[in-house]
């Protein structure tokens, strides 16, 4: 039994360190070391894994236990940004929005126009959003043909913060400066490089060969767009930190939590699915692994009221976020 306590100490060791990993993408970018940013795609698994081993001391009666629990207490905002459960707000929100990467309206262009249309949302965000949706009574900035923002309030400027090349670089990012209620709030859109992958790609399917080179396959794709990220996120900061007004971040970060992406374009603002969010905060359904990685950041004087991942609608391999917000700050 001792032998097999060392070897589960062992591991426990190795995935606390591997948890450690995670939070270093807040300091550590993709172009100096890549591999911070691939831990955060297992964070899941790894946290799970490390709560059963915490579990294991408990019944073993081992101090150590407390030791472990203590040491997890770091992780718990970072666990709360994958699954949350906020109380609820008082404030009264006076401002609807929607993120939806629509994935061209591929799966159903009709569905998801009657969807958005009944929405009565002030602002929609779409992302892959082809021509074949549009919202009815709203304003409409598309400049690119992948992004556009549709609304019902007056838009008086607008800018491509990144623009695509297709060959280099296919992120793409857009602002909208629009005035509600006599007050202007920068709202800015972003899809970042996407991964392009494909079911079978990374489907593992018991052949030990083929299914290893399936993982090169897969860290040969990630390592390159981690580092087209880092370029993006940049050019986003100065949209955000140069904005004279409130900011509203919204989009497709092909980034989950923990990621050095997520850090970098949620500081200085709040999580609004930390703050208003319930339950799993996953928004990607393609696979069967959780993946959260559209989001709504907003500057510090919006307040967060509710945050929704509306799993109703099907039509795309994305499920639309949709939040509130008090804007009587």
């Amino acid at each position: 039994m001792k032998v097999v306590r060392l070897v589960i100490l062992i591991l426990h060791l190795g995935v606390l360190f591997l948890l450690l990993g995670t939070l270093l993408n807040a300091y550590v970018p993709p172009k100096i070391f890549p591999w911070f940013n691939l831990l955060s795609l297992g964070f899941p698994v790894l946290i799970i894994i490390y709560c059963i081993f915490t579990l294991f001391w408990l019944f073993s009666w081992k101090k150590r236990t407390f030791v472990f629990m203590l040491i997890g207490l770091i992780f718990m905002n970072p666990v709360q940004r994958w699954v949350n459960f906020s109380p609820g707000k008082k404030e009264t929100a006076d401002l609807k929005v929607i993120s939806f990467n629509i994935k061209a309206g591929s799966l159903g262009a009709s569905d998801i126009e009657k969807y958005l249309n009944a929405s009565n949302a002030d602002v929609i965000m779409l992302q892959e959003a082809g021509s074949k949706v549009s919202v009815k009574g709203m304003n409409v900035v598309d400049k690119s043909g992948i992004l556009k923002v549709f609304s019902k309030h007056k838009i008086i400027d607008s800018k491509e913060l990144i623009k695509s090349d297709y060959e280099t670089n296919n992120g793409y990012a857009t602002q909208a400066d629009i005035e509600i209620e006599g007050k202007i709030y920068r709202f800015i859109n972003i899809y970042l490089e996407p991964f392009k992958f494909e079911k079978g790609m990374i489907r593992i399917d018991g052949v030990k060969e083929e299914d290893e080179q399936k993982l090169k396959n897969i860290v040969k794709r990630l390592i390159p767009v981690f580092k087209k990220h880092q370029d993006q996120v940049k050019s986003i900061k100065e949209g955000i930190e140069n904005s004279p007004y409130p900011v509203i971040v919204m989009g497709d970060l092909n980034s989950v939590p923990n990621s050095y992406e997520y850090y970098h374009l949620s500081e200085g603002l709040q999580d609004a699915f930390v703050k208003a969010g319930k339950g799993s905060g996953t928004s990607f359904h393609d696979y069967k692994f959780p993946i959260r990685i559209d989001y709504i950041f907003t500057s510090k004087t919006i307040q967060p009221v509710t945050y929704k991942v509306d799993r109703t609608i099907k039509r795309s391999d994305h499920y639309p976020v949709i939040g509130t917000f008090s804007l009587n700050n």
